[in-house]
């Protein structure tokens, strides 16, 4: 491998950078697991290994600023990525001086686990709007009761299936507002929105209550997490999902309520053929469907990627690690799109939403969504989340959930998320 020679950035650049919004992809070499353990609040993860094949749909701007540290067994990985990248055309690669112990020695902060900047998000969320919880006990008490109460997944629908709440449908995060009043059309049904932990079920529920469902609507406190903790069963293969027809008046009204939500957020709105204009040279543009990834592959806006809302609020440094970049979502309801984008909004990125694409613009299909398939691939790198499956130790929960409750303390001593909650 041909190595291209990259000049240093400090960390008190890189933190410039960063704090005056400029585009800059700072990118982890490591394999997930040690990624895991330390890093900064921005960096993506992008193991060597994986760069002649996600580079480029992830940094689609050959000229973007990236700067790479990491190390394996000792070994500095900077030298080969840039490499790597310079072979793909990149022409603007950086090393972190001193790697990550020079970003640490610098005083910059480090985080633990993945998708930390949603996940953070999501505690400053919950802090701010003091969003509505219930215990897992006191869900488990409604439902023993039979109490006038539907509990929403807003997982993906394989995650919902490994293990779930008793009575649960599966509705993933950009639904919610969508399909809530088909599967709730008495006012007077509480609402009770959960997932796996904390963050997916705090702006789900944030997001009925932002929309202004007349519904009661709380989170289940600590999702899966706080039911297992508490002793209580889970199901495991439920197949309950919403229905995919929402009827004409409920989508109005959704699609009302989104937008209210996106315009007090700051969402843009462009047309399908104006967005080209935003193309500056120095400017990233990411386009998404926000949809479900069945109503992708049927048809789709061409150049659009598949990112359905929920998980793309959840996993934003993995689909868009250029912090500063623009990006542009779509959908065919006027709701799952606005909805999304306010919450991108308020995490500081420069959003912009699809305004009424006609229904011929979603001109490609790709093959038939394979829910196998798109189950991430065995890897004995891959780090293994706290919440995920049935036999994980309950000390790990535990110390999963108290590390999430240090998350607004560690927001505050970095200072770079740019986040604004409304």
């Amino acid at each position: 491998m041909t190595e291209l020679s990259t000049s240093a950035l400090t960390f008190e650049q890189v933190r410039a950078r960063l704090l005056a919004r400029e585009e800059t992809a700072l990118l982890d070499l490591r394999e997930e697991h040690p990624f895991a353990q330390e890093h900064p609040l921005w960096a993506a993860n992008l193991p060597l290994a994986r760069i002649e094949a996600d580079a480029q749909r992830r940094i689609p701007r050959l000229d973007t600023v990236i700067v790479l540290y990491g190390e394996q067994d000792g070994e500095d990985l900077v030298a080969d990525a840039a490499g790597r990248f310079g072979a793909l055309g990149y022409t603007q690669v950086h090393r972190l001086e001193g790697g990550l112990d020079g970003w640490r020695n610098a005083g910059g902060e480090l985080f633990r686990d993945v998708n930390v900047p949603s996940k953070s998000f999501g505690e400053l969320v919950e802090h701010e709007r003091h969003t509505p919880s219930l215990s897992a006990e006191a869900v488990k008490a409604l439902i023993d009761a039979k109490a006038d109460v539907v509990v929403l997944d807003a997982r993906r629908f394989d995650e919902y299936q490994t293990m779930s709440i008793p009575t649960a449908t599966s509705v993933p995060g950009a639904e919610l507002v969508l399909r809530v009043r088909e599967l709730a059309p008495d006012p007077a049904t509480r609402v009770i929105v959960n997932c796996a932990g904390r963050t997916r079920s705090i702006i789900g529920t944030q997001s009925l209550v932002n929309a202004g469902i007349p519904n009661p609507v709380t989170a289940l406190r600590n999702g899966t997490i706080g039911w297992k903790l508490a002793g209580q069963v889970l199901d495991q293969g439920a197949q309950k999902r919403a229905p995919d027809v929402v009827s004409d008046a409920h989508r109005a009204q959704a699609r009302a309520d989104a937008r209210r939500v996106a315009d007090r957020a700051g969402v843009r709105r462009i047309s399908l053929d104006a967005i080209d204009s935003l193309e500056a040279p120095d400017r990233t543009v990411y386009r998404f469907d926000v949809r479900t990834p069945e109503e992708y592959a049927v048809a789709h806006l061409p150049t659009f990627a598949s990112a359905p809302g929920g998980q793309l609020v959840q996993e934003t440094d993995h689909h868009v690690p250029v912090r500063g970049a623009r990006i542009v979502l779509a959908d065919d309801d006027g709701a799952r799109a606005p909805m999304t984008a306010s919450w991108l909004a308020q995490m500081g990125w420069d959003v912009y939403v699809v305004a009424a694409p006609a229904a011929d613009a979603f001109s490609e299909a790709g093959p038939p969504f394979d829910a196998a398939a798109a189950r991430p691939a065995p890897n004995p790198h891959r780090y293994r989340r706290p919440y995920e499956g049935t036999d994980a130790p309950p000390e790990a929960m535990q110390a999963y959930l108290d590390w999430e409750y240090g998350l607004v303390a560690q927001l505050a001593r970095d200072g770079t998320h740019h986040f604004e909650v409304i």
